[in-house]
This record gives structure tokens, C-alpha cells and sequence, in this order.
């Protein structure tokens, strides 16, 4: 395929001009943590307490995103750079309509993570990191993930035989070893109150 043959088309209908009228501003809040750390439930608490508030939202988990779009992809380092690019790309899309974006990926690599924050301009994406301790996340073993790992099962999984990078200075931090589901959504609405995501006149 010809780049050259590919020309971007302009909107007449900007983001900044979306997000005012949802009254909010467009964001991605990036789920990071292990399997099994609470990023599906947590993701899916808040995106039920801001639609009670009346905000726009998508959330987009990990497992039903391979489901359809990236289901072409394995569990290699390699595919899970490309599983991520792919959703960054997505999460970018769904900021530019106007949305508060909800991603629940463990995405282990601060590389990729990176890479995805650099998608977007500047305060648009939040890392949340969801900080689960590897043990509590085997004891629950949700999906019976980490048992078959163990077992040699699944060849490169996360925390067990490929590396989870955490962040390092995550913009919001939950840990839910001493945070019940209820206590981490308030905690995320009050940052993205405090920051102005909920009221596009602060902007």
C-alpha cells in the first residue's frame, strides 16, 4: 500500500466541540495491573457510576476486545505490544468523539503504555494503576488463569513467566488490598472531578 496515496480528512465538528456538549473532557482512563487485580471490576463500577451522573462513556475490557478486533493475536511479547497499539489507537478514536474512555488491559509493558499516552495530547491520558499483590490475585484466580500457568499450561503469562512492569508514577493509584470496589470508584470520580474531567465550563 501507497502512504502517499492516504489523505487525512479534517472534521468540521471538532473534540473540544463533542466534549462540550457531552459536558465533560474527553479522556482515557488506562487500567493497568495483573490478571485477576480487579481492573475488569473496578472499570465496569466506574463506568456505572459516571453514566448515573450523566457522562458519556465506553468501556473497553481486554477479553472481549480479543473476542473481535484483535482476535487475530496471540500472548507473545509481540502480539501484546500489537493487542495494545491496536486499543490505544481505538481508546484515541473514542477520545476524539468526546468520550471518558475506560480501558481494563493488564498491559505489563511501560513501553506500550507509553506508547499510548503518547497517542493522545496532553492530559487526556490517565494511567490507573490497579495494585493487587500477585499472591491475592492467584488466590482468586477468577478465570483459573494463574493454576494453569503454574501447571506450565500457558507459557507466557504475566507475574508468572513474563514480566509485569508496574508504573512508576501512576496518575491514580488504587490498592485494593486495603479498598473495597466502592472506595476506588470515589476515588477516581474525586480526581476526575478535582481535575476538571466532569465539567467541560472548567475548560
Amino acid at each position: 500500500m501507497n502512504d502517499s496515496n492516504i489523505v487525512w480528512h479534517d472534521h468540521h465538528v471538532s473534540k473540544s466541540e463533542r466534549s462540550e456538549q457531552k459536558n465533560q473532557k474527553a479522556c482515557v482512563l488506562w487500567f493497568t495491573g495483573l490478571s485477576g487485580s480487579g481492573k475488569s471490576t473496578i472499570a465496569n463500577a466506574l463506568e456505572s457510576k459516571l453514566y448515573e451522573m450523566g457522562k458519556h462513556t465506553y468501556l473497553l475490557d481486554g477479553d472481549n476486545v480479543r473476542h473481535g478486533l484483535n482476535k487475530d493475536l496471540g500472548f507473545s511479547d509481540q502480539d501484546r505490544i500489537e493487542n495494545i497499539r491496536r486499543i490505544g489507537e481505538v481508546s484515541k478514536l473514542f477520545v476524539e468523539a468526546g468520550l471518558i474512555t475506560v480501558t481494563a488491559f493488564i498491559s505489563p509493558f511501560r513501553s506500550d503504555r507509553k506508547i499510548v499516552r503518547d497517542l493522545v495530547e496532553s492530559g487526556e491520558f490517565i494511567e490507573v494503576f490497579i495494585d493487587t499483590p500477585l499472591e491475592i490475585c492467584e488466590q482468586r484466580d477468577p478465570k483459573g488463569l494463574y493454576q494453569k500457568a503454574r501447571k506450565g499450561e500457558i507459557p507466557t503469562f504475566t507475574g508468572i513467566s513474563s514480566p509485569y512492569e508496574h508504573p512508576v508514577s501512576p496518575d491514580i493509584h488504587i490498592q485494593t488490598a486495603h479498598h473495597s470496589v466502592e472506595e476506588s470508584v470515589s476515588s477516581i470520580i474525586e480526581y476526575l472531578s478535582q481535575k476538571g474531567y466532569l465539567d467541560a465550563s472548567t475548560h
